[in-house]
């Protein structure tokens, strides 16, 4: 059985809307994060990813993002703990609102940072680099 996760790459005048996460979560605490979390279960639903994605994007920052979704990858992984998830990152264009750590217990910053910050910070694991790479690679040309 898998946990079903989702996160959203927002990007903003050519910079990634990035989460420190809470060193109280249990999986990956204190590293750096797309937005994201865990989808409920509905029964029969249409568009839970997508509507789940807009969620957490303001349950844990504040923020609103424009309608329509791009998907951009999936990935598995086993948490620190042995939780199997399926991981789907969509790309996701900010509407409005300024983000903040609006949900304390799983952000501990936001950061705005360009490809380049993401790929070069300490704290940023490879799987959201790849995230990125792959989110550009879906980018309409501006």
């Amino acid at each position: 059985m898998f946990i079903v996760n989702v996160e959203g790459a927002i990007i903003k005048n050519g910079k990634w809307l990035i989460i420190e996460r809470s060193k109280k979560e249990e999986h990956a605490g204190g590293l750096l994060s797309l937005v994201g979390g865990k989808v409920d279960i509905e029964g029969n639903s249409l568009d839970v990813l997508e509507r789940t994605v807009k969620r957490e994007i303001i349950e844990e920052v504040g923020i609103e993002i424009k309608e329509t979704v791009k998907y951009v990858h999936s990935t598995s992984f086993v948490t620190d703990n042995g939780d199997n998830v399926i991981d789907i990152v969509f790309l996701c264009e900010h509407e409005f609102g300024e983000a903040f750590p609006k949900s304390v217990d799983e952000v501990e910053q936001v950061l705005w940072l360009s490809a380049e910050e993401i790929f070069t910070h300490p704290n940023s694991p490879d799987y959201l680099k790849e995230s990125i790479k792959q989110a550009m690679t879906v980018m309409t040309p501006q």
